[in-house]
């Protein structure tokens, strides 16, 4: 590994070298050794520019606290390229807050800023980034990151800036000049997507032994959000000031050495800002914050249950990362390896921890609940990660964590207001956000593949509540219509075929479970695709309640509230996962389904301005990789018997879509979706349709993996002859015999195993092309 460290100060370059072993500069992408450990060849850089909205800061494991720098300005606040508050390419730095997104499609957090600052005077703004100088925002200069790892150099208080995060707690580290006054500036006015009113209060409350505790609470996206904090220090402090800016409400303004045992300053409001003084110091100071969602005292307990320094802390969670990558040991050429890893690491860090140490959380209701025998996670983006993200976790993560998040669903069901699972759920607060009822298909995928330890019936009653919830999303009517009309509901079209993939999900639980009248229900409403599919026009559309097409109709068309979700007709037209044969046949067989799909990666956007649709990145024709509704239709080109265009696609998208640098994500990587794709697909397989037990071949993009399964046993996928000219598999063993289909059951790869692909320069156009090589369909293939 090469680690450039560019213009550093004499007074840090030995504490750096010293102490990043290990950690990947932004940028650096030299060829690993051969003994690189999985932890080494993550570049948490890749995603931080263009479209990936992902951050570079110190994360474990899942981990409730995301401790990373925000870098947004101004204006910059409310847009939606900062969504995870930093970019790469931006100058400065405003400051360490400890909650951010991975790749969300929406704006929030941001909590709790600290930013280092030295010398005499100390500003308690923020100041314009384009006049260094003019408040606590500084210059930055060499970054490094690494899982659980982040440094940078402050250069205007001429700060080296360290962080490092566990399970419930960050951690800082500043390395301050020696002959210059260290302070901290706490600012709880500081939030992701600020706007005025969106802090309701806030209260901090300094504690005689130091501690500093306090919270906030947001009316944001999921509103309203109440998060606490308790700060120890390494150092004490020789003075501190507590301020609001928006009146007296118990401000002390004291100011001076250090008071005395029983004094105890407290301040609440909606815009509080703290000074802390520590003198000068002639070591590092270190900082370490604990949250929680229940209280201030859990937010201690939280803090307590960590033990140990900065230094303890990363050394725990870098082995934890290590452990958890090494789920799968892959050889590829660098870049690749460094893609893959990154993409697994992002794959790693949601559903995030939500309940304490003591097993106390917040649930939907906005009561406290304790839960028993599982940790309870929260950020659930499930629009987007049923489709591979969760599939993935079934592989590479161990049975308890997987228990822990369907336990987490059932518990937010039985807690939920309304009765229903999360929709898209943070901090434990249901947001609306998106369609569907998505944690069906995640519920359903575990279950039937025996992951997690789900009592069936408890799960399939959760299911059935959601999908009978008559005021969500138009489901009445779409109960009543078979269809979700849409002069009566907005994004009909997309929700039709999304609640009908929900509802196959459900029976096939129900069927495992020998519930006849519930499983043919649901899957008497998993064909209600087909009512909203125009053969005439073979494109999906919204219907009205009279059960006429919407006109105007224009395939291409993006906005937002339309008939379609976060897309348009060439996207959804395909979003029959379990059905994708029925599909076929609407479209006139399996030459005219190729030729469609064809069309769709080959149109010609010259005369198309998508500038107005935020998440519509990663165009190849109108296949928009960058946003999820696509993501399964490039393994369409196997369902209708040309399996090597499915190769050929896949190449097209990886080269295109995916790269070793800041911005090498198309689009936002979405709690993990993004990087899951690619993962699944560098192996060289993809759940098109999970709940069915099966993952659609395309082709693998990695030498060799090998996966250390739940119960310890291991899968390798082999490829003999790949590279950049050899992209055609030519044949496909299984457990050395040949595997004349374009699928491999998850019964298969958990049993252990090889599957072992040989690649060539020219398709095999003969493999697997007949109907009975082809995957799960509801109602099969050809003519009915």
């Amino acid at each position: 590994m090469t680690l450039i460290i560019r213009s550093l100060p004499p007074l840090f370059r030995s504490i750096v070298i010293a102490s990043l072993l290990g950690v990947t500069a932004a940028g650096a992408h030299d060829a690993p050794p051969p003994s690189q450990a999985p932890v080494d060849a993550v570049d948490p850089f890749i995603g931080t520019a263009g479209e990936g909205h992902v951050f570079p800061g110190a994360v474990a494991p899942f981990g409730m606290v995301q401790l990373s720098p925000d870098t947004h300005v101004g204006a910059a606040r409310k847009t939606y390229n900062w969504a995870a508050g930093y970019r790469h390419e931006d100058p400065t730095i405003l400051g360490f807050s400890h909650t951010h997104f991975s790749g969300a499609g929406h704006s929030d957090l941001g909590d709790f800023l600290i930013m280092p600052v030295s010398g005499d005077a100390v500003p308690l703004e923020a100041g314009d980034a384009a006049k260094p100088g003019s408040g606590y925002r500084s210059r930055k200069t060499d970054e490094v990151a690494s899982p659980g790892y982040y440094a940078v150099t402050l250069t205007d208080p001429g700060v080296r800036a360290e962080m490092t995060a566990g399970t419930r707690i960050g951690v800082h580290r500043y390395s301050f000049p020696a002959d210059k006054a260290a302070h901290l500036v706490l600012d709880l006015r500081s939030i992701i997507y600020d706007y005025p009113g969106k802090i309701l209060w806030s209260s901090l409350t300094l504690h005689p032994d130091g501690t500093i505790t306090g919270s906030r609470e947001v009316r944001g996206w999921a509103a309203p959000r109440r998060l606490f904090f308790a700060i120890r220090f390494s150092a004490p402090m020789t003075g501190h000031r507590l301020v609001s800016t928006e009146g007296d409400f118990g401000y002390r303004g004291f100011k001076g050495p250090g008071r005395g045992p029983e004094t105890l300053d407290a301040i609440a409001g909606r815009a509080l800002i703290a000074q802390l003084d520590f003198g000068k110091l002639s070591a590092p100071l270190e900082v370490k914050v604990g949250l929680s969602g229940v209280d201030e005292s859990g937010a201690i307990a939280n803090l307590d249950s960590e033990p140990g320094n900065f230094d303890a802390i990363r050394a725990g969670t870098r082995k934890a990362w290590d452990s958890a990558l090494s789920a799968v040991d892959v050889a590829a050429p660098a870049p690749m390896r460094k893609t893959f890893y990154t993409a697994l690491y992002h794959s790693l860090m949601a559903p995030s921890v939500w309940g304490d140490a003591d097993g106390r959380y917040r649930g939907p209701d906005d009561q406290v609940h304790a839960a028993q025998g599982f940790t309870f996670h929260s950020t659930y983006s499930l629009w987007d990660t049923f489709r591979a993200e969760h599939p993935l976790l079934t592989l590479v993560q161990p049975d308890q964590k997987n228990a822990d998040f369907l336990a987490s669903l059932l518990a937010s069901q039985k807690e939920s207001p309304f009765g229903i699972l999360p929709v898209w759920q943070f901090a434990g607060k249901e947001t609306w956000t998106m369609i569907g009822y998505h944690a069906v298909p995640v519920l359903a995928d575990a279950y039937l593949k025996g992951v997690g330890g789900l009592d069936g019936k408890a799960a399939l009653k959760a299911m059935v509540a959601s999908a009978d919830y008559g005021p969500y999303g138009g489901l009445s009517d779409y109960k009543a219509l078979g269809f979700v009309p849409i002069d009566r509901e907005p994004e009909a079209a997309s929700k039709t075929v999304e609640y009908a993939y929900d509802d196959w999900t459900i029976s096939q639980v129900a069927r495992a479970l020998g519930e006849k009248d519930i499983a043919a229900r649901f899957a008497k409403r998993a064909l209600n695709w087909r009512n909203s599919f125009d053969a005439k026009t073979g494109f999906l559309r919204a219907r009205k309640a009279d059960g006429s097409f919407r006109t105007p109709f224009d395939p291409t068309a993006i906005n937002y509230g339309s008939d379609y979700t976060e897309g348009n007709a060439w996207q959804y037209s395909w979003f029959a996962p379990h059905d994708q044969g029925g599909l076929i046949r609407m479209l006139g067989g399996d030459a005219k389904t190729v030729a469609k799909l064809d069309a769709m990666f080959d149109f010609d956007n010259s005369k198309i301005d998508y500038s107005h649709a935020e998440d519509i990145s990663g165009l190849i024709g109108q296949y928009i990789h960058g946003n999820e509704p696509s993501h399964h239709v490039a393994y369409l080109y196997d369902y209708a018997g040309q399996p090597w265009r499915t190769q050929e696609r896949l190449k097209q998208i990886v080269d295109s879509q995916y790269k070793p640098a800041p911005d090498g994500l198309a689009g936002n990587d979405d709690l993990g979706q993004m990087s899951a794709w690619m993962v699944f697909t560098a192996l060289g397989f993809y759940p098109v349709a999970p709940g069915t037990g099966e993952y659609v071949i395309g082709r693998p993009f990695v030498d060799r993996a090998v996966l250390t399964l739940p119960g310890s046993k291991r899968f390798t996928v082999a490829v003999d002859g790949l590279s950049d000219t050899n992209r055609y598999i030519t044949s496909v063993t299984l457990n050395g015999k040949p595997l004349d289909r374009v699928y491999i059951r998850d019964s298969e790869i958990r049993a252990g195993g090889e599957l072992r692909f040989t690649m060539g320069a020219a398709p095999h156009k003969a493999w697997a092309t007949e109907v009975k090589a082809r995957p799960y369909s509801m109602t099969g293939y050809g003519k009915k």
